[in-house]
């Protein structure tokens, strides 16, 4: 990302929307919200390729793996506000597991991206998937939207849930039903 001009940009809009970039609070302001939008779409910038590196293992594991809320910070696409909340992520290993920070990083490097959240869920779930080929893969995300709470329809206690299922998770309704029940109720 070319830091000044985001920079450059940031100045523009702050006189568009009737601000003084010259004023003693926002003099340091356009080059403080480039670093932290360099920081936000970080994903961009990512291969799960190069998170999951050396941290998948042999193993004859065959229960499922299960990691519960895991915080996610995102940017809507459509508004590029932040929307915020947990990703609850499971697997069945075939014969190999993941370092259990690498499903933290993954999710991570596709919410530091504009994003849905649908499709966030499933990006998740895809790389777990292609990083370990293991017998079903689940992804269930509960995030508050502040598109839709701090203007628009501007519903303060909605909060959006989507899930992804792989292989198993997805073909069989006890393994789909033993994951729902072992993550409860997510709270965001």
């Amino acid at each position: 990302m070319n830091e000044k001009r985001v920079a450059e940009l940031i100045h523009e809009l702050l006189i568009e929307i009737g601000e003084d970039p010259e004023r003693e609070g926002l003099l340091k302001t356009p080059l403080r919200a480039a670093k932290s939008w360099e920081f936000l779409t970080k994903g961009y910038h990512e291969r799960t390729e190069d998170i999951v590196n050396q941290a998948v293992f042999e193993s004859s594991c065959s229960n499922m793996v299960i990691v519960r809320d895991i915080e996610i910070y995102s940017l809507c696409e459509h508004h590029m506000l932040p929307f915020y909340g947990r990703a609850h992520i499971g697997y069945i290993p075939k014969d190999k597991v993941l370092g259990v920070s690498k499903l933290a990083r993954i999710a991570d490097c596709f919410g530091r991206r504009l994003q849905i959240q649908e499709r966030l869920t499933a990006q998740i779930a895809n790389a777990i998937k292609n990083a370990i080929n293991p017998e079903g893969v689940g992804v269930v995300m509960e995030c508050r939207h502040l598109c839709m709470m701090m203007r628009g329809v501007e519903k303060q206690n909605s909060v959006m849930t989507t899930s992804s299922v792989l292989g198993s998770f997805h073909d069989s309704t006890s393994t789909r039903t033993e994951f729902l029940n072992l993550i409860g109720r997510p709270h965001v």
